[in-house]
């Protein structure tokens, strides 16, 4: 219990804003980039299981998850 008795409401409060914060941030740039595409990424990765493409939004979104984390934690 000792953990605990440091710990700051606001704190708690802070960290699930700025989780639900990073989440609609990258439901936007998934939104964006299917916007910009000019075929449907959920048909390439569902119906025709494009491994390049899942590989490369992947790797896009491990890539926007350290900026927006870079970017809450300043």
């Amino acid at each position: 219990m000792a953990a605990f008795e440091n710990l700051v409401f606001a704190e708690i409060v802070g960290t699930i804003f700025y989780t639900f914060f990073g989440l609609v941030l990258l439901l936007a740039c998934w939104w964006l980039i299917e916007a910009v595409t000019p075929f449907s990424l959920r048909r390439e990765l569902e119906e025709d299981q494009n491994m390049a493409i899942a590989v490369v939004m992947g790797s896009m979104f491990l890539a926007l998850a350290i900026i927006i984390a870079a970017v809450i934690q300043t």
